[in-house]
């Protein structure tokens, strides 16, 4: 009841993230537009369709290569196009077609916006179009950097400071940076309080991740930290939904950031885990967290600080006497992970695979606003899709295997990716489910590999190669913004980019050795021999000095409980 309680209270927060991430798709939308002009306007002519106003030629403007022609009441025609506009120099009777001589002058009264779908963005907030439409397009990958640096930073914060405060801090951060964005007076101030948001969103979800996994058993582990990707996809059914019924930008902000508000207000009883309290040597801390654990799951008899810590020093003096290998003791760095060719080819493929994952994912969410139709119900369904392919990879990860489940779902993701090429642009729904299915795929690999980088390494190097492979997944995810603009070159340079990757992922990842039954390996020496001995028995290896102590923690609350009744 406990863990349940507390694993819920802070998964909830993670739709947070998932509401942060991806909010650009509609905030920094880019409406039709043209040059705005100098005076009233009598008359507006489209081809062959006239009109009083701009506002009525909106619904017919199809391509980025059309004009509008405008006579203001002072007699002068103009023709407006989304970067320049043309005065005529003969205006006897208004046409479209025209052949005589023009004056091209820059739109220096500003730009018309087509608000039919959007009363207001980012991009009509501060003109971010021609000249300056470059800064629009760093939004959604300066968010993403500052990603990658808020989970390096927060990350080693937790370790230094403990997990609760981390969640405190960066729950609280995203409310307050969330509400902030909305009330800034410029782009630039946009930016940086946007890249804050960034680092505390990607903060909460790197340490809720470990939170939740130290409080959670051992038979629950894979699936709770799963379906904390569950959470994240519920964030961006949110911003679809928020998006659909807001069509202001800073309204739209400011009904995000208060999403979760009430996480904002409660997480400050959310406990600290015993694991980090006894690593820090707060014994009395660590009972009082047990003994409230106790309660709530109705243990009569709790376990106790001081037999767990003899069992640990139990644990310490017989591994120093027992265990002449001087490896544990030895620090290591980045090149452990290449040390010898099987270990090396091993690390290419896993970043190959985190590289893939999070480029992949967020290519199918971003692009999803723009493969026709409703725009919201299509990002809608690209986040409901992700709620039973979490369900679907903890299945077949423990009954298939960890490589056998990862192979034919990359390799389906990138077929897929080809199949799209070849459907009718006409086709929108099968357009749409073919993204979706693109993105069911893909998000299998990207919840797998987490569990499977953990299992591939000893436990010398086990975070390392998580944290490094982690790494490759923030830099996938800041290039793909780029891959998605790569659209206006060609309509399918993203898909056959991430249909690229996969199938190469696909196809490496059979080269890695199955780790499904096999015990976690200590020493390199070890992983490398389960690569090169794929199909022989998983032999038994010495377990870990300090499991005894911190196995039993992690049992009391639950299977405890079940033994009670």
């Amino acid at each position: 009841r406990f863990q349940a309680c507390v694993y819920f209270a802070s998964v909830f927060q993670a739709m947070s993230c998932g509401i942060h991430y991806l909010a650009s798709v509609f905030m920094a939308v880019t409406p039709n537009f043209v040059c705005g002009f100098p005076g009233n306007v009598s008359s507006v002519l489209f081809h062959n369709s006239s009109a009083s106003s701009i506002e009525d030629i909106w619904t017919l403007w199809t391509s980025t290569e059309n004009y509008i022609v405008v006579q203001l009441e002072n007699g002068e025609i103009w023709e407006l196009d989304q970067c320049s506009r043309s005065k005529r120099e003969v205006s006897l009777d208004l046409a479209y077609d025209y052949e005589g001589n023009k004056s091209v002058f820059p739109c220096s009264d500003g730009f018309l916006y087509d608000d039919t779908k959007w009363k207001s963005t980012v991009v009509t907030q501060w003109d971010l179009v021609c000249d300056q439409e470059w800064l629009a397009k760093l939004i959604q990958p300066t968010f993403m950097l500052g990603v990658l640096i808020g989970a390096v930073i927060f990350g080693d914060i937790a370790d230094r400071l403990g997990r609760q405060r981390v969640i405190w801090f960066t729950s609280a951060g995203q409310f307050v940076f969330g509400i902030a964005v909305a009330f800034t007076f410029n782009y630039y101030s946009f930016m940086i309080v946007r890249f804050l948001l960034a680092m505390v969103s990607s903060g909460y979800l790197v340490v809720a991740f470990v939170y939740v996994t130290e409080f959670v058993g051992i038979k629950a582990r894979t699936w709770a930290s799963m379906h904390v990707h569950a959470f994240f996809a519920m964030g961006v059914m949110v911003v679809a939904l928020v998006g659909f019924l807001v069509r202001t930008w800073w309204v739209y902000q400011i009904f995000l950031s208060i999403a979760t508000l009430p996480f904002v207000l409660c997480c400050w009883m959310l406990p600290e885990t015993p694991f980090w309290l006894l690593s820090e040597e707060r014994y009395e801390d660590a009972q009082k967290v047990i003994d409230t654990m106790a309660r709530w799951n109705k243990v009569s008899t709790p376990c106790k600080v001081s037999e767990l810590c003899s069992v640990q020093q139990d644990d310490l003096a017989s591994g120093r006497t027992g265990d002449n290998d001087t490896s544990s003791t030895k620090k290591h760095n980045i090149l452990d992970l290449f040390c010898n060719w099987q270990i090396a080819r091993r690390t290419i493929t896993v970043w190959l695979i985190w590289f893939t994952g999070s480029l992949g994912y967020y290519v199918f969410s971003l692009s999803s606003v723009s493969l026709g139709g409703n725009e919201y119900l299509n990002l809608f369904l690209i986040g409901a899709v992700e709620l039973p392919c979490y369900i679907i990879a903890c299945v077949a990860m423990d009954k298939l295997g960890r490589r056998n489940t990862l192979i034919p779902f990359l390799i389906l993701s990138a077929l897929i990716c080809v199949l799209i090429m070849f459907i009718p642009q006409d086709f929108n729904i099968l357009i749409i489910l073919a993204n979706m299915a693109g993105k069911f795929s893909i998000g299998v690999a990207f919840g797998l590999i987490y569990l499977y980088t953990a299992e591939l390494y000893p436990t010398i190097v086990r975070s390392l190669a998580v944290g490094s492979g982690s790494m490759m997944c923030r830099v996938g995810s800041v290039v793909a913004p780029f891959c998605v603009y790569l659209r206006s070159v060609w309509i399918f340079m993203p898909l056959l980019l991430v249909g690229i990757m996969a199938l190469l992922s696909g196809i490496l990842t059979i080269m890695l050795p199955e780790t499904l039954g096999k015990p976690l390996t200590n020493t390199l020496v070890e992983a490398t021999e389960m690569g090169r001995n794929k199909k022989s028995c998983p032999e038994k290896v010495p377990p870990a000095h300090s499991g005894a102590a911190l196995e039993k923690i992690e049992m009391f609350g639950q299977e405890r409980v079940s033994t009670d009744k």
